[in-house]
């Protein structure tokens, strides 16, 4: 009975569809920090400066980057808009669904210790109270045909629980961890406050209605170049590509414990899809294998100056040790760096990164984005639970 089950469920797993897989998301709902914030910095803290969004939309976009990020690709593969973000009103359109992602947010909840290190307080639980005041005067809206044509530039009701939820973040909290709280032991103690947060915020939004969810585990934040010029691995701490090994397994034991949990909240949502995506070993394989990937410097990186003691930001103007005026300029050929600014990628590597995570080879369960509402993308763990 035991071999007919395994077979069983094999044969699920194995077996194309007859039918297509599909899932025409109707809307994407994205929270996160600057790895996926398209327009909510400065719409709230000032503007993201020149050469910024200078390779593809010309000018800055709200984003970190010399043109699209990873969650642009991401809309772009499922045939819908690039998100706008919530808190960027003017002229936005949410009927295809809104991006919360906020640079330099957190999981865990703000404090003082994160504000003075120049966090921001729109943390993860924050941007579902954002999330959840969309759903509520989008529902208030449509049942009283109020709002002019304001609604016009809202959801449909219903689209809300065909969704897709995307997350990424933690980066940062890592980032705290690390600079703030005493290196690496400060960091790895703090990973089971930051995973219970990030718990909480999956269950608000399950009780809101979601129930396709898109997980990334955090990339490696010791071969961020910020990282590998401010903190230098001393011997024995490099890895073999020049990364900071032991911020890296850092990295590696918060993506463990969100593993886990993932793993444990399919259980207790079977009706729900979790889907966990690899985001570090995609990133790690760009950087140990730049070269053969048309990359140059993988812990180069394009825009901006970085010392052991002086920054001069991406757009910005600084000035060196010496007194030297400089500009954060862009290099060359922004396609040739994995690295934009130091800490996020270019348009070139975002890209790279959403082609090697899109199509299911790096998730749990094994599924591509487009088709990632289908029960036959459930994980083997998932499928035997509900049988």
């Amino acid at each position: 009975m035991a071999l007919l089950l395994w077979a069983l469920v094999l044969s699920s797993l194995l077996l194309p569809s007859t039918s297509s897989s599909a899932c025409n998301f109707p809307a994407v709902y994205n929270l996160g920090d600057s790895n996926s914030d398209t327009g909510s910095q400065p719409a709230v803290f000032g503007p993201v400066h020149s050469p910024n969004g200078e390779t593809f939309f010309g000018k800055p976009s709200g984003r970190y980057s010399d043109g699209r990020l990873i969650i642009d690709f991401l809309a772009e593969k499922l045939g819908l808009p690039y998100l706008s973000s919530f808190l960027d009103s003017i002229e936005s359109n949410f009927t295809h669904g809104a991006n919360f992602a906020s640079s330099g947010a957190t999981i865990q909840h703000t404090n003082g210790k994160l504000l003075d290190a120049g966090f921001n307080p729109i943390t993860l639980d924050f941007q579902f109270l954002q999330f959840q005041q969309l759903k509520d005067r989008t529902f208030e809206l449509q049942e009283t045909g109020g709002g002019g044509t304001t609604v016009n530039r809202l959801p449909e009701p219903e689209d809300f629980g065909a969704a897709l939820y995307t997350l990424d973040c933690g980066q940062n909290d890592l980032h705290f961890g690390l600079t703030d709280l005493g290196g690496e032991q400060g960091a790895l103690s703090s990973i089971p406050m930051v995973i219970s947060y990030f718990v909480s915020a999956i269950k608000n939004l399950y009780r809101e209605g979601a129930r396709t969810f898109w997980i990334h585990n955090t990339g490696p934040i010791g071969c961020l170049p910020f990282f590998v010029i401010r903190y230098p691995p001393k011997p024995g701490n490099e890895d073999p590509i020049g990364c900071v090994k032991s911020f890296n397994q850092v990295a590696q034991e918060f993506n463990r414990q969100l593993n886990q949990t993932v793993y444990k909240l399919r259980t207790q949502f079977p009706d729900a899809l979790l889907i966990l995506v690899d985001i570090y070993t995609a990133k790690y394989s760009l950087i140990s294998q730049a070269e053969q990937h048309g990359f140059e410097d993988p812990l180069g990186f394009c825009c901006g100056h970085l010392g052991d003691d002086y920054e001069v930001m991406c757009g910005k103007k600084g000035q060196l040790r010496d007194g030297t005026v400089v500009y954060g300029t862009s290099c060359k050929d922004p396609s040739k760096y994995i690295s934009w600014d130091n800490v996020h990628y270019t348009e070139a590597a975002n890209r790279w990164v959403a082609d090697r995570i899109s199509d299911g080879s790096l998730s749990d369960p094994a599924v591509p984005i487009s088709e990632a509402c289908s029960r036959a993308g459930r994980s083997l763990d998932t499928l035997l639970y509900e049988l």
